[in-house]
């Protein structure tokens, strides 16, 4: 069992919930209610066992072109991208609504209010829920279009959770004004409702499979390619995925069992952690299974990946007491296994920070986009919306080109 070492907090910390739905009053804040604690202890970076990182002078960010764990301090001001000039080309946000009874793959899930999951006592670890049943829903699906998109391009896109993310979309116009990302459309999708084990948001989230992303192919993209007149490339390497806490595993989720796919991740404060209902055998502890086995035992993919958590991050000693609930342990297990399997990859631990924080969020989405889509090359024969094809980077690092380099 590791040694966790807290320590004194500085300052305030300030914790968005804005477009991460239900995050409070479930299972992962919930639990500080129910075992009468005010909230998550500061975790020290420098912990033993935790992994080595680069401590960056405070309210700096990394270099978009390096891979590795990095330390950002307490002071976290936001990025000038996040308020573009008056100068910079403004994309266009549509949003339509889908419902549940035209889902195929979601018919929706809901677990009834004040209801929490429970452990099973013949199995440690497997989670009991006895309240959820079939329930309707209603999201929303933003479409973000940016005004460099000119008809009949094939365009690279970037698919977020728990939507729409209005903090997103001025980023993208800035750094796409600036060329320091592909003319790219996000398409920001609305959960199912809930969260947590038994909610439609957790089904979706939560569960170890392919079928969040399946269920975003076949019904999601091509309503947006039909509504908005767009066309989105097949390429996985011009395809990357975003969220906040389930959110978060759910983008690495979707990349990991469709890297035919999708080949770029983003994540804060990931919960790779064991949330997964139903039980899956294959899968016994959820996404805790990315850094248990998963990631060490299967071939290494082609994915690149940006993560970040926080120092007051949660730590949750649910019903389950499984010791699998604890999103910092959980985050630093992911860094230290993509180092060991060589990936690409960037690990921010955010001093000052909670749970999906809106102040390191805005301090550090437009290094993480430029980070994510380092390298990207459009496939030759595509053109971006600058008349870049696939004989250019984007990005000053080709390391995290997914596709070898081609002459034409």
């Amino acid at each position: 069992m590791r040694r966790i070492t807290f320590r004194r907090m500085t300052g305030l910390v300030f914790v968005s919930l804005a477009g991460f739905a239900g995050l409070a009053g479930l299972v992962g804040l919930a639990g500080f209610a129910q075992t009468g604690k005010a909230g998550p202890p500061v975790r020290d970076p420098h912990t033993a066992g935790f992994v080595q990182a680069r401590e960056l002078a405070d309210g700096a960010v990394p270099p978009d072109d390096v891979d590795g764990n990095f330390i950002l301090g307490p002071t976290h001001p936001a990025a000038a991208e996040t308020l573009p000039g008056a100068s910079v080309p403004r994309g266009t946000v549509y949003e339509f609504t889908m419902s549940s009874t035209d889902s195929k793959l979601y018919p929706g899930i809901a677990r009834d209010a004040g209801t929490f999951v429970t452990g099973d006592p013949a199995h440690p670890g497997r989670p009991v829920v006895t309240t959820s049943h079939p329930a309707a829903y209603t999201r929303r699906v933003a479409v973000y279009v940016p005004q460099q998109y000119r008809a009949g391009m094939v365009a690279p896109f970037l698919v977020g959770a728990d939507g729409p993310d209005g903090e997103l979309f001025p980023v993208l116009d800035s750094l796409i004004a600036a060329h320091r990302i592909p003319v790219m459309i996000a398409i920001s999708i609305g959960n199912g409702s809930g969260d947590a084990q038994g909610s439609e948001r957790g089904l979706e989230y939560d569960t170890m499979s392919g079928r969040y992303a399946e269920f975003v192919e076949s019904e999601v993209l091509p309503q947006v390619e039909s509504r908005y007149h767009v066309k989105l490339t097949h390429d996985p390497d011009g395809r990357a995925t975003m969220g906040g806490s389930s959110g978060g595993s759910c983008a690495l989720i979707m990349a990991w069992y469709h890297p035919e796919w999708y080949h770029r991740v983003l994540t804060y404060s990931g919960t790779y952690v064991n949330q997964q209902w139903p039980y899956s055998a294959q899968t016994p502890h959820g996404a805790w299974e990315f850094h248990e086995h998963l990631i060490a035992s299967a071939a290494r993919k082609p994915l690149r990946i940006w993560m970040e958590v926080g120092d007051r991050d949660l730590l949750n000693p649910n019903a389950m007491r499984d010791g699998m609930h604890d999103w910092v342990e959980a985050n630093e297990r992911m860094a230290r296994v993509l180092a060991a399997k060589g990936y690409h990859y960037q690990f921010v631990f955010a001093e000052n920070a909670g749970h999906v924080d809106r102040a390191v969020r805005e301090q550090t989405l437009p290094e993480a986009l430029e980070y994510v889509w380092g390298g990207y090359r459009p496939p030759i024969g595509e053109k971006d919306g600058s008349g870049r094809d696939g004989s250019i980077l984007i990005g000053s690092g080709n390391m995290g080109s997914m596709r070898p380099s081609r002459s034409r």
